[in-house]
């Protein structure tokens, strides 16, 4: 599955404020809490904790891919944002993060899971889609950009 065929425009935010990987955690899992309705916002950031707990999903060059498994829902949800600001994350580059592609699946869904995650890598892995992302100036124009990345 590709991150086109999940991502919706109202969980994609352009500059978001936030000062640290918590912040932008909690704008995460609010967001997605409005659309998994049997799980709260405080689940899903205990999911994306205990997934950091395993290690980081800062993947480098200014990207984390934050990914939690939930037990109650059977929906995928995708989370995409930018950061005003980089902010600090223990990536494996030790670079601050500012693009986030946050992704809550299911439990019984690991094998899509992990096609997705790799879906995901390799569009950020593009440099010039990457500069787009962070040139964006708003919400619909983040959305367009993925949806237009092959």
């Amino acid at each position: 599955m590709k991150l086109q065929d999940i991502l919706t425009p109202d969980c994609t935010l352009c500059a978001v404020p936030g000062t640290s990987k918590k912040r932008i955690f909690n704008t995460i899992c609010s967001l997605a809490a409005e659309k998994i309705t049997e799980t709260s916002a405080h689940d899903l950031l205990e999911s994306l904790m205990n997934r950091e707990k395993m290690g980081t999903t800062g993947i480098g060059n200014g990207i984390a891919i934050p990914h939690g498994r939930l037990s109650k829902s059977s929906q995928v949800v995708a989370v995409f944002l930018t950061a005003e600001q980089a902010v600090q994350f223990d990536a494996i580059d030790n670079r601050p993060v500012d693009i986030f592609v946050a992704l809550f699946v299911p439990e019984a869904s690991c094998k899509e899971h992990l096609s997705t995650l790799q879906s995901i890598a390799k569009l950020l892995s593009d440099k010039a889609v990457c500069k787009k992302i962070r040139q964006c100036q708003s919400n619909q124009e983040l959305y367009d950009i993925v949806q237009q990345a092959s």
